[in-house]
């Protein structure tokens, strides 16, 4: 008896892929760019209301309580 037959090991690995490998490998891709895309339009997007750009804006420096804010000038084209 030769006592490698009970070894089926070949030079080359198997390199056959089940379906559902195959479909793994086309689906998380398209899956990853998907949640890419959503998060990048969700935070590029202008907020709804427009009392949340007033309170979410930390680059307006808070006026004193007597001033009154200026409105933008706006020219008739």
């Amino acid at each position: 008896m030769d006592p490698y037959s009970i070894l089926s090991v070949g030079p080359y690995p198997n390199s056959a892929l089940s379906a559902g490998q195959i479909a793994d490998f086309a689906v998380i891709p398209v899956l990853a760019l998907a949640v890419w895309l959503i998060a990048v339009f969700a935070a590029a997007r202008e907020p709804r209301h427009p009392r949340a750009a007033e309170t979410t804006s930390l680059t307006q420096p808070s006026q004193a309580p007597g001033q009154q804010r200026e409105a933008p000038e706006h020219q008739a084209a």
